[in-house]
Parts: structure tokens; sequence; C-alpha cells
């Protein structure tokens, strides 16, 4: 199935958008500190998961009432959360293989596995998920939320955070 990312901008907007080199930027990163066989990570998504029965989703009703929005929180998924547990909200993703196998996602899984064999020091308890189409100034993300998630990183003594775009 296709995904049409430009599905709920007015379609005089997408030819502009359709026209926009692409943005190169240096990745932001810190050395880390630690060997990573001794580190603890926590995963990022920007899928838009959530938990379906203790969470809300993101607000796709307000981004479809305007298509220049995207929802800037985020949401905590623990890491022994399990497939049932798992919602998706996201406009510009086929979130369908999310629902059969969220780790497609979140990689809980695979960096479970490079845990059992001693390639990380653990995985974090808990994990973060936003949805990923953001404005490139959204305020929220960078005053309030991206402060907010790096404290409570910071305090769970998490090492490393690894963003798996979705």
């Amino acid at each position: 199935m296709a995904v049409d990312s430009y599905r709920y901008l007015p379609r005089s907007f997408r030819e502009g958008y359709e026209a926009l080199p692409l943005q190169a930027e240096t990745p932001v990163w810190a050395p880390l500190g630690v060997p990573v066989e001794q580190a603890s990570i926590a995963l990022m998504t920007s899928a838009g998961l959530f938990l379906k029965d203790e969470q809300p989703p993101f607000d796709t009703e307000r981004e479809i009432a305007n298509p220049l929005w995207g929802d800037p929180t985020y949401r905590v998924i623990p890491g022994d959360v399990r497939q049932e547990q798992i919602g998706a909200a996201h406009l510009h993703l086929n979130t369908r293989d999310f629902f059969e196998d969220f780790n497609v996602a979140l990689a809980l899984r695979a960096f479970g596995e490079l845990q059992t064999k001693g390639r990380i020091g653990q995985l974090a308890d808990e994990h973060y998920s936003f949805m990923g189409y953001q404005e490139r100034t959204v305020a929220e993300w960078r005053e309030h939320y991206g402060p907010e998630v790096a404290r409570r990183l910071k305090d769970a003594g998490v090492h490393a955070l690894v963003l798996a775009p979705a």
C-alpha cells in the first residue's frame, strides 16, 4: 500500500513541497562516555506508537484541520511492552505493520538480543515515541519536550538514545 505523505496538505501545497531540496545536516551526536558493552541504551521512534489502553493517541484530528502542524508530544513506552498494548497514530505512515510487530518501528527485540549477547550493557526501562511529522522550528519540542526527555534519560542513567526514524 502506498503512503501519500501529502494527503492532508491542500493540493496547492504539494508541488511546492515536492520541489524543496533535501536538507543535509550534520547528525546530532555526542561521544559515548562508557564502552557500548557497558552502556544503558534507550530507543526512540518517530512512528507515533502509544499504549492504547493507557495513553491518548497522538492528535491527528488537529493535524487534519491544520496540515502544517504535527503533535509535538511524546509517549513513554516501557521496555516490557507487549504487542497487544501498542497503538499507533500517524498520518504520514502506513501503521498497519506496527500492529503486526511494533519492533519494525521500535526495535526492542533486536536490542534485547544485543544485550543477551553482551554487545550492549542493558536496555533502559523506558523508551520514547513521538509523531515524526514536525516542523523544523517546533518550539514546544525544543523548549519543553526535548529537554524533558533529556532529563528523564539522565535521571535514569541512560548513556545513549538511539532514534529509529519511521
